[in-house]
Formats: C-alpha cells, sequence, structure tokens
C-alpha cells in the first residue's frame, strides 16, 4: 500500500506526493492555494480512480515519465523512469493501491524529534 504525503512548498503553496509501499515517490501533484483543496484533491482522486488518464512520454534525454489527468485537467506529473517497463509497473501500483492508502499530512513542518 502506497501513501499520500502533503507538503508545504517554499512558496506558501501545497503538493502532495504518492508514494509506493517502499517510500518511492511515484507522481507529483499540481500546487494548491490551500491545504483542504490538496486534501479534497486526494480524496476526489481515491474515489475516481477510474476516470484518471496516463499519458506516456518520453523526455530528451531518454527518461520516461506519465503526465496524470483526472476530469481532463492535469493532476500530477510521475518521476523519471528508465524504462517503460517501470512506467507501467508505476501506473499499475496507483491504480492498484491507490484508493487504499493513507493521506499523511507534513505541511506543518514541525519538528519529529525535538532537541
Amino acid at each position: 500500500m502506497g501513501a499520500f504525503v502533503i507538503s508545504k512548498r517554499f512558496d506558501d503553496q501545497y503538493k502532495f506526493v504518492f508514494t509506493s509501499k517502499k517510500g518511492k515517490v511515484i507522481f507529483t501533484s499540481m500546487k494548491y492555494e490551500l491545504k483542504f483543496e490538496s486534501e479534497e484533491a486526494i480524496e476526489y482522486f481515491k474515489s475516481n480512480i477510474g476516470l484518471a488518464v496516463f499519458e506516456k512520454h518520453r523526455s530528451a534525454g531518454g527518461k520516461y515519465f506519465f503526465r496524470l489527468f483526472l476530469d481532463g485537467a492535469p493532476f500530477a506529473l510521475s518521476r523519471k523512469y528508465t524504462t517503460e517497463l517501470r512506467v507501467q509497473k508505476g501506473i499499475d501500483e496507483i491504480v492498484k493501491h491507490a484508493s487504499d492508502s493513507e493521506i499523511l499530512d507534513f505541511s506543518d513542518n514541525d519538528l519529529v524529534f525535538a532537541d
């Protein structure tokens, strides 16, 4: 099972990543102005995974990646992969595990271990 991890960017906007069960980032979302918008986007994605469209691409450097669209709008961009097979494995993991993945919120930037 993977996880959605919410974080706050340096420009005070929010984003989330979907990580594999091994903790590797599979995709990064678009930016959101408010945290609750990112939370709602995750919940909508989890309940409507069947509407997701994955477009596979190859970069100029020869790496593979995919763009994720939901309801025709850009939703996320994947990390770079070395082969097309690995791209497909990333997509398969999303389809299989996204709907039951947990949401972790690290947007407060609080230290987990105090000094």
